[in-house]
């Protein structure tokens, strides 16, 4: 015959008045003062001797509150987890402040310097509040298995290439606790031998193209562009003439731009592939960052409302999808647009058009040989470009040739 449990009712914990410890089964005592105060008491063997651990007292938890925390508890002993060590580890996190949410917040200032960019400090931010919203509260300790997964499963059939990253994300952070001696136990959010026994297996990931615009459309699109004022315009069109990523340019500094070179060299820390990158100007970006220079309020080209901030990466899109109308689109799609018109539009080589969007082309052995960067190339490449998306009357059946240089 099993143990009597659950020998308590809700009547009895407000009407016993003998002082001792009932038992209501399970290690689970209701205790009566002398003084006719009650509270919960949780008693337990660790490590061969006899543990307590209050619950709290019956004005603030109820019977049934008081059955769950001694469930927690009997769990954590199964798990090979001292309840009163969590216990105080939680409380310690929590008089620190140190919920989820503020452990995480200052991991990702902590790390903030082995981030590729600013959008990459961004994501990680971004998805650790918005899709992490419910672990945000909880103390860094009490994080279980259980709150992973109801972070990760309504992701896990919808978006799970952003579900996996942010469970690296939540094990990231978990770990970080873990190190700085505020958590104990494995990581509820490991995959392997873990979460990949109670997650479906991740399909292949498959990257789709990002949605872009006709390049023969870009031209009208640009003069719309020019009767638009302020930083997310400017910033945008530059994004465009230079066929670069949005990081790219908001991330842009003064000190990168040698304008009497007519050249913009972005560090390989600000990369995706982390080399360095050239980007021969145009006659349009000088003007761009001229006129950007009259308002010039700190050491990025393209500043955003907060004081030595950047524009906000989502400041561009904005613009793109609400104010100008195009919501099926992508800033990163003009990538894609400017990549369709060089290899249809124009007799450029197509390893000339790559290295304009910084992409790695050839093996190692192909590269060794490639040594430059064809940066006059290329210079000649986004000239066409800019003349290309200035004329709203350009039409796809001139082809713009390539002129071999000479040496």
């Amino acid at each position: 015959m099993g143990r009597e449990v659950k020998k308590l009712s809700a009547r009895a914990v407000t009407t016993l008045t003998k002082p001792g410890r009932h038992s209501d089964g399970d290690g689970l005592y209701l205790v009566v003062d002398p003084s006719g105060a009650r509270r919960w008491l949780f008693m337990f063997r660790w490590q061969g001797k006899l543990k307590e651990m209050g619950l709290g007292g019956v004005s603030s938890v109820s019977l049934g509150e008081a059955r769950d925390k001694a469930a927690a508890a009997r769990r954590q002993i199964q798990a090979g987890i001292s309840p009163l060590d969590a216990k105080r580890a939680a409380e310690a996190a929590a008089q620190a402040g140190q919920t989820f949410g503020a452990f995480a917040d200052d991991l990702v200032e902590d790390i903030k310097d082995g981030f590729r960019n600013e959008k990459h400090k961004w994501q990680w931010s971004h998805t650790l509040k918005t899709y992490a919203a419910s672990l945000r509260p909880i103390p860094i300790d009490a994080v279980s298995t259980e709150h992973v997964l109801d972070v990760l499963k309504p992701l896990w059939s919808t978006k799970q290439e952003t579900a996996s990253r942010l469970r690296g994300r939540i094990e990231r952070v978990l770990d970080a606790a873990r190190a700085k001696g505020i958590r104990t136990g494995d990581n509820p959010a490991r995959w392997r031998g873990h979460l990949d026994h109670l997650l479906p297996r991740r399909q292949k990931l498959q990257r789709g193209h990002h949605p872009a615009m006709p390049y023969v459309d870009v031209p009208d699109f640009i003069e719309d562009l020019h009767q638009r004022d302020g930083v997310a315009a400017q910033a945008l069109e530059m994004t465009i003439l230079c066929a670069s990523r949005s990081g790219e340019v908001l991330g842009a500094t003064w000190d990168e731009f040698d304008r009497k070179a007519k050249v913009w060299t972005i560090p390989g820390k600000r990369m995706k592939a982390g080399l360095e990158h050239r980007v021969p100007l145009s006659d349009r970006s000088l003007a761009i960052l001229e006129a950007a220079e009259k308002l010039k309020t700190s050491e990025y080209v393209f500043p955003g409302a907060r004081k030595g901030k950047p524009l906000s990466n989502m400041a561009m899109a904005v613009l793109l999808k609400k104010r100008m109308k195009h919501a099926s689109l992508t800033v990163h799609g003009f990538r894609s647009s400017f990549r369709d018109w060089a290899g249809e539009h124009t007799s450029f080589p197509r390893e000339v058009a790559e290295a304009a969007l910084a992409h790695v082309v050839g093996d190692e052995t192909e590269r060794a040989y490639r040594r430059g960067d064809a940066l006059e190339k290329r210079r000649k490449l986004m000239e066409a470009w800019a003349r290309f998306i200035s004329s709203p009357k350009a039409k796809e059946g001139t082809v713009t040739p390539f002129r071999k240089v000479a040496g």
